[in-house]
C-alpha cells in the first residue's frame, strides 16, 4: 500500500468521516483532508449538490467516473471547485498531488457514516508481462487557437489510437499539453496587454475546452511551464554538456532595431534560399522541409513590424549533432526497421542524415522560456525545439512521481509519437539526440506517426482571413462532435495532403453516418422491438448467416491488423463495410415480410434480427476510438453488457455473440441526422472568408502580397505541368489545379483586378 494524496477542495466548513469500501476511515475536519493508505490509487473527494447514487467501483475506476461524468450535479461541483475546469480539471488537479511526506493523526471527533461521494483513479505505470505503450501527441503551441488540420494531425489521431489500444487489453498511458514558452507568446501578450503567464493560463484553458468538447481522452494534458520542465530540461542540459555533446560559438543573428529584440525563427519570414518559396521561416522551410538559418533568407522581415531586420552577433550553446550522429543512426536502424513510422517520417529523418548533420543552436536571447543554468548563458533561454519535447517528460512528471518508470525504461515501454509532418526532424533527430546525449538510459520513441496537411477547402486555414473552421468553432455550428471526429477521420491525411469539405461532409454524413450505418443499426434494434416485444429472438445458423457472420469476421481482423499499425483512415472503411454488408443481408432476407408467415419464416426472421442485432453491437466496439459518444449511445439503446467492449478485440479478435437469446434491449431511436443542403450553404459562407475578399477588393493593390502569390503561382503551375506529365491520378491532378485557380484569384485580388475570369468570347456571360 502507498500514501495517496486527498485533495482537499471541499466547500463545507467540516465533513463527517467517509467509510471507503476498503474499511478505511477518512476524516475531515475544517475543510483538511487526512491522507489515507489506499492501494495505488489517487483519490478526490469533492461535494455534490445532490445525491449521486451509485456505489464506488474500486476494481473499475475509470468506468465509475465515465458514468459519473454524464451526470450534471457531478459536472456542476466540478465547475464552481476547480474555477470552471469541470470533472476533466479535477481529474487532472487530483493526478498531479504528491504523495504526502508524513502521516498526519487522526481527528478523533465523532463522525457519521455517509455515503460516499468519491472518485477513484489508477496511476497507470508499466507492468511487467503486458505490452506498455506511452503516447504523445505533439504539444499545440499555446497562443494558437488549433484548427481543424491541428486537431487530426495531433491530439484526434493520437486519441483514437489510445482508446484502441485499451480496447485491445494493452497498458496505456497518453499525456499532451500546451507548449508555452518562446518570443510568440510575449509578443501575444504584448498585442492582449497580459503578462506571458496570463497568455498562457488564457491559451491553455481554450485548449483545454476544444479537446474536450471533440473528447480527447488525455490520461494527463498538463503543460510546460511548470518547474518540473525546468528541473528536467535542466538536468538533461548538464547531463549533456558533462558528456562533450555540447560546443560554445558566436552566431550572427537577426536583430529588429525598431522593436529592440534579437527575432527569434518564427518571427521572420523571407525567401527559402533553397527553393526560393517566399513565405520561409527563419528555422525551416514549409515548402522543401530544408533547415535554415534565419541569416540565409533572401529578403528578410521581422513578422512583427515588417521592417528590414540587421546582422548581429551573439554567443550561443550547440548541440553537437555531427558527434551524436553515429549513435543516432545505430538507434534509427532499430526503430525504423521494427517500429512504425509512417512513410514521411522515414523520408524526412533520411533527408536530413543524407544532407549531413550539423551542429544545431539550441539557446536563444530571449526572456520567456526554460532559464540556462550555466553561468556564462544566464541571459538565455533554451530554444524550443530543444526545449519543448522535455515537455513530455515532465508532463508526466506531474502526473505521478513515478514518471521515469515510464521515460527511464526502454526495455518495457513503446512510445508512440503522434504529429504533423513538419514537426518529424524535431522529434527523429534533435529530441532523440539529446535524450542519447544524456546518456541516461531514456525511452526513445519506437513508433513515428507523420501526418501530410489538411487544408480548408481549396486553400489554407487562416485565422486572419476567416478562411477555415478552428477548433473554438466547431461547436457552435450545431454538428455533434462525434460528426466532426468521423470526417476528419475519414479524409485524415495519412499518404498525402487531403482537404476539408463542406459538401464531402454532408455527403459523408448523409450516405455513409444515416443511410448506411445509422440505417443498419437502427433497423436491427427496431425489429427485436417491433418483432419480438424488445427481446433477442432465438436464432438457428444457416449457411448464409454463417457466410455473413465469416465476411463479418474477415473485416473485423482486417480493422485490427490496420488499427495496429496506425492506419486509421483505412480502418475506418472496414467499420463501414460491416454496416454495408449488414444491410444487404436484411434487404436480402426481409425480415418484416417473413415475421407474417409461418413458423419456419418466423424462425428465420428472428434469426436475422438476431445476427443483426449481434452485429451492431460489434460495430458499437469497433466504433468507440472513433466515435465515443455514438459508441455508448449504441450500447445504451442495445443494453449491450460491459463484458462486450472488453472481449471484442481482446485476444484472438474474433466476432462473439455478445446478446444472446432472450436479451432485453433498451429503447432504439435514430443515431445521426441529415445534413440539409441550405444549412451547408451557410456554413460555408461563414468560414469562407468572404467578407475578407471583399476587404481586399475595396482597398486595391497589394504589392508586397501580389509578388509573394506570383511566385506561388509560377511554382503551382510547374506542379501541376508536372503532375501531368507524369500522368498522375485525375483526383490528384484535379487537386493541385484547384489550388492553382484559388491562387490566381488572391492573385488578382492583391493586383486590384476582379477575381472572377473574363467573359470568353462567342459564349454569354
Amino acid at each position: 500500500m502507498s500514501h495517496v494524496r486527498v485533495v482537499p477542495f471541499l466547500s463545507r466548513p467540516a465533513l463527517p468521516a467517509l467509510l471507503l469500501p476498503s474499511g478505511l476511515h477518512l476524516f475531515s475536519s475544517n475543510a483538511i483532508c487526512r491522507s489515507v493508505d489506499y492501494s495505488p490509487f489517487c483519490l478526490v473527494i469533492y461535494e455534490c449538490q445532490c445525491q449521486v447514487g451509485m456505489n464506488v467501483e474500486a476494481h473499475n475506476p475509470i468506468a465509475w467516473f465515465d458514468r459519473g461524468a454524464v451526470l450534471h450535479s457531478c459536472e456542476s461541483a466540478a465547475q464552481k471547485v476547480l474555477q470552471g475546469k469541470g470533472l476533466q480539471g479535477m481529474k487532472s488537479y487530483m493526478q498531479r498531488q504528491p504523495a504526502p511526506q508524513s502521516s498526519q493523526s487522526r481527528d478523533t471527533q465523532p463522525y457519521m457514516k455517509i455515503k460516499p461521494q468519491i472518485c477513484l483513479f489508477p496511476i497507470s505505470l508499466p507492468h511487467e508481462g503486458k505490452r506498455n505503450l506511452l503516447v504523445t501527441s505533439a504539444l499545440p503551441y499555446v497562443n494558437n487557437v488549433p484548427h481543424l488540420g491541428n486537431i487530426i494531425g495531433c491530439v484526434l489521431s493520437a486519441d483514437v489510437f489510445s482508446r484502441y489500444g485499451r480496447l485491445r487489453g494493452w497498458n496505456l498511458l497518453f499525456v499532451c499539453g500546451t507548449d508555452e514558452y518562446g518570443t510568440a507568446t510575449e509578443n501575444k501578450a504584448r498585442e492582449e496587454g497580459l503578462t506571458p503567464q496570463q497568455i498562457c493560463d488564457k491559451y491553455h484553458a481554450i485548449h483545454s475546452s476544444i479537446y474536450k468538447w471533440f473528447q480527447i481522452d488525455f490520461d494527463f494534458f498538463g503543460r510546460t511551464t511548470t518547474e518540473k520542465q525546468t528541473e528536467i530540461a535542466q538536468d538533461i542540459f548538464w547531463r549533456i554538456h558533462k558528456h562533450g555533446f555540447l560546443i560554445e560559438d558566436t552566431v550572427e543573428q537577426l536583430r529588429c532595431e525598431k522593436c529592440q529584440r534579437f527575432l527569434a525563427d518564427r518571427f521572420v519570414e523571407g525567401i527559402c534560399p533553397h527553393c526560393s518559396y517566399p513565405e520561409a521561416r527563419g528555422d525551416q522551410c514549409d515548402k522543401c522541409g530544408r533547415l535554415i538559418n534565419a541569416v540565409e533568407l533572401r529578403e528578410p522581415q521581422c513578422k512583427v513590424c515588417r521592417q528590414t531586420p540587421v546582422v548581429r552577433s551573439s554567443k550561443h550553446l550547440f548541440l553537437d549533432l555531427p558527434k551524436l550522429e553515429p549513435q543516432l543512426e545505430q538507434w534509427l536502424e532499430k526503430s525504423t526497421s521494427t517500429g512504425d513510422w509512417t512513410a514521411n517520417a522515414k523520408q524526412i529523418t533520411r533527408s536530413w542524415l543524407r544532407d549531413g548533420l550539423k551542429p544545431r543552436c539550441i539557446t536563444r536571447d530571449l526572456r520567456w522560456g526554460t532559464p540556462v543554468p550555466h553561468p556564462d548563458f544566464k541571459e538565455k533561454v533554451f530554444y524550443v525545439w530543444f526545449d519543448a519535447p522535455i515537455g513530455y517528460l515532465s508532463i508526466t512528471a506531474n502526473y505521478t512521481d513515478k514518471w521515469e518508470k515510464w521515460w527511464k525504461n526502454p526495455h518495457q515501454v513503446e512510445l508512440y509519437n503522434f504529429m504533423a509532418k513538419d514537426n518529424v526532424p524535431f522529434h527523429s533527430v534533435v529530441f532523440p539526440c539529446s535524450l542519447l546525449g544524456a546518456q541516461d538510459n531514456y525511452t526513445l520513441v519506437s513508433h513515428l506517426i507523420a501526418t501530410e496537411y489538411l487544408n480548408y477547402e481549396d486553400t489554407k486555414f487562416s485565422k486572419s482571413r476567416g478562411v477555415g473552421v478552428f477548433g473554438d468553432m466547431a461547436k457552435d455550428t450545431g454538428i455533434p462532435s462525434d460528426v466532426w471526429r468521423f470526417y476528419l477521420l475519414y479524409v485524415r491525411p495519412e499518404g498525402q495532403d487531403s482537404a476539408f469539405s463542406w459538401a464531402d461532409m454532408a455527403l459523408k454524413n448523409n450516405s455513409e453516418l444515416l443511410n448506411n450505418l445509422g440505417n443498419f443499426i437502427n433497423r436491427a434494434g427496431m425489429f427485436v422491438t417491433k418483432f419480438f416485444e424488445g427481446c433477442v429472438p432465438a436464432m438457428e445458423l444457416q449457411q448464409e448467416d454463417k457466410k455473413l457472420l465469416a465476411l463479418v469476421g474477415w473485416e473485423l481482423q482486417q480493422y485490427i491488423q490496420l488499427m495496429d499499425k496506425v492506419k486509421i483512415r483505412d480502418a475506418l472503411r472496414h467499420i463501414l463495410n460491416i454496416s454495408r454488408h449488414g444491410n444487404q443481408y436484411i434487404q436480402v432476407n426481409e425480415p418484416w415480410k417473413k415475421i407474417k408467415g409461418g413458423d419456419t419464416e418466423r424462425q428465420r426472421a428472428g434469426t436475422v434480427t438476431g445476427v443483426s442485432v449481434n452485429i451492431a453491437c460489434l460495430l458499437s466496439v469497433m466504433l468507440l476510438p472513433y466515435m465515443p459518444t455514438v459508441s455508448q449511445t449504441i450500447r445504451d439503446q442495445l443494453n449491450a453488457p460491459q463484458s462486450c467492449v472488453n472481449t471484442m478485440l481482446q485476444g484472438t479478435g474474433t466476432f462473439v455473440c455478445s446478446l444472446s437469446a432472450g436479451h432485453r434491449i433498451g429503447t432504439v431511436s435514430p443515431l445521426f441526422q441529415k445534413l440539409e443542403v441550405d444549412q451547408i450553404e451557410a456554413l460555408k459562407k461563414r468560414f469562407g472568408g468572404q467578407q475578407v475578399f471583399d476587404v481586399a477588393t475595396s482597398n486595391g493593390v497589394d504589392p508586397e502580397k501580389a509578388k509573394q502569390l506570383t511566385q506561388a503561382v509560377t511554382e503551382q503551375g510547374e506542379k501541376v505541368r508536372a503532375l501531368k506529365a507524369q500522368k498522375a491520378e485525375k483526383a490528384v491532378i484535379t487537386a493541385e489545379v484547384a489550388k492553382l485557380l484559388d491562387l490566381k484569384k488572391q492573385l488578382a485580388l492583391a493586383e486590384g483586378k476582379s477575381s472572377e475570369p473574363a467573359p470568353q468570347k462567342g459564349k454569354r456571360k
